[in-house]
């Protein structure tokens, strides 16, 4: 490549995917990266065995003549040692993704790996572009093409909005491109079981006994599909249901009373570790139950209406849930003991198994 020119760095060709990076023949460091809306100027040095990659600015607005000025400038003070302290330029989404999903305030696992799917799915091409190459123009178009699916397309965006304002805390990034954003309208589903008699038929027709009890733990607490599908025997105590990190990034405790017992009683025998163990299952726990015509959401629908139905307040069937409160004393001053809750537990299950089993 030869002397990156104003006229040269003219006549450079938008890329058609990704980006291209042209590197000047006599300033070490210096380089373009030409994506496919824009040509950003950049100053890189291997210092300790990492890249620093400094950003100098878009091209036309810093001409050739101000980067290779200031190119010079960064690799007098980086062999100087300044450079050890000048501030790198935007990360990559790859690089930003991996920092937001080490953060302290730990997320689950399962929210970890959705977070990665959907990026790796729908926004790999851009997993080694800069944040700030990353423009309003682009994500808007990405959205627009994942139309056809449109929940999938705001999550995955959001996703996206997630890893960049985490990064602007530390970065000097301009407004998340999300903001261009028409997000789709997304209608819950809302179904739940409305003949809990047919329920009880469906699911003792299932073929698979774990299959069986695992939907009715689900319908008798409320747990999400994935909690209870982990769930070890360590995890299950005599009064409670102990959950070491959730979908909200927090512990759980879940209280329990006679009738989950009974309907865990049957999987005693057959693993010391898992509740629901396969053994035809890589993780060693079953990771797809067969299906039933309601969801296993559904469930979690369902138990959260029969207990608002049979008189359990609304702030503790949330409780009963592990929703994140809404107030500010319910975040931060309320906590309820197991032995508060219990009661309403025993409430919601005695309704559940009396529209079971009416007459």
């Amino acid at each position: 490549m030869p002397k990156l020119s104003e006229t040269i760095a003219k006549k450079l060709p938008q890329s058609k995917t990704g980006t291209d990076k042209y590197w000047d023949a006599e300033i070490k460091g210096l380089v373009l990266f030409v994506g496919k809306r824009s040509k950003t100027w950049y100053f890189q040095k291997d210092i300790g065995g990492q890249t620093k990659r400094i950003l100098i600015g878009r091209f036309p607005m810093i001409s050739s003549q101000a980067a290779r000025q200031t190119a010079m400038g960064l690799a007098l003070e980086m062999g100087r040692g300044a450079g050890k302290v000048a501030q790198i330029g935007a990360p990559t989404l790859e690089a930003a993704t991996e920092v937001y999903l080490a953060r302290p305030k730990l997320r689950s696992e399962d929210y970890k790996h959705s977070t990665r799917l959907a990026l790796d799915k729908h926004l790999k091409d851009w997993m080694r572009l800069p944040l700030d190459e990353i423009t309003k123009a682009m994500v808007v178009r990405r959205h627009q093409e994942m139309a056809r699916t449109p929940s999938g397309a705001n999550h995955t965006l959001r996703h996206f909005r997630s890893i960049y304002n985490h990064a602007k805390r530390t970065y000097d990034l301009p407004e998340c491109p999300t903001l261009a954003i028409e997000w789709y309208e997304e209608k819950p589903d809302g179904r739940i079981i409305e003949d809990l008699q047919e329920w009880r038929q469906d699911v003792d027709g299932l073929q698979n006994q774990i299959h069986k009890v695992f939907y009715e733990l689900l319908l008798f607490t409320g747990l999400r599909k994935t909690e209870a599908l982990t769930l070890q025997w360590k995890q299950i105590e005599e009064d409670r249901i102990h959950l070491p990190v959730t979908k909200n990034g927090r512990s759980f405790d879940l209280p329990i009373v006679q009738v989950h017992h009974e309907i865990l009683a049957p999987m005693r025998a057959l693993s010391r570790t898992w509740v629901f163990p396969s053994p035809k299952s890589a993780k060693g726990y079953v990771t797809g139950p067969e299906k039933l015509k309601w969801s296993p959401h559904a469930h979690r629908r369902t138990f959260a209406t029969v207990a608002m139905e049979a008189g359990v307040l609304e702030e503790i069937v949330g409780r009963l849930l592990n929703h994140t409160p809404l107030s500010i004393t319910g975040q931060r001053y309320a906590r309820p003991s197991l032995d508060a809750l219990r009661p309403s537990m025993e409430i919601v299950c005695n309704e559940i198994s009396a529209r079971i089993w009416a007459q």
